[in-house]
């Protein structure tokens, strides 16, 4: 069972896990700025301790030489996280980056990217990812590598 992608679960209720792509794409067009929304990601899957967004090739989003600009991977590996972390909880609630740091292993051309966010540590306060972001056709031959830190206020 989930629960609406901007419900907070009551206190000391016990959250569903794991959110739909339905649900998830919902948090990408609610919760995020618009220059974020151009970025064109999409929810591929999701789980209950991760979530899978696919980057379009956007020449907007090339860099002098035809790569695909750090920017634009480091926006979405952020963003990864923030759905990830919705999908452990049942669904949206307020976080904030505390971390984030990122290895760029080799050029990403004229190709969409899938950005895997796993969750490492969830707790009631604090929240860890590993982002891994790859071509479709060599999930294993990462373009990057991230990790972020979440808090949650209050």
């Amino acid at each position: 069972m989930t629960t609406s992608p901007n419900a907070v679960p009551a206190a000391g209720a016990a959250p569903a896990k794991g959110l739909s792509p339905a649900e998830g794409d919902l948090i990408l067009a609610d919760r995020f700025a618009p220059w974020v929304q151009a970025l064109g990601l999409t929810v591929v899957e999701t789980g209950e301790r991760h979530a899978v967004l696919r980057l379009p090739w956007s020449d907007q989003l090339a860099r002098d030489g035809g790569g695909l600009s750090g920017q634009a991977m480091m926006a979405a590996a952020d963003t990864a996280t923030v759905v990830a972390v919705s999908s452990a909880l049942g669904g949206f609630a307020p976080m904030t980056t505390v971390q984030q740091s990122i290895t760029f292993q080799r050029a990403a051309r004229d190709t969409d990217l899938l950005v895997t966010a796993r969750l490492t540590k969830l707790g009631r306060r604090i929240a860890f990812a590993e982002i891994t972001l790859a071509t479709p056709d060599a999930p294993d031959d990462p373009v990057a590598h991230a990790t972020t830190v979440y808090a949650f206020p209050g």
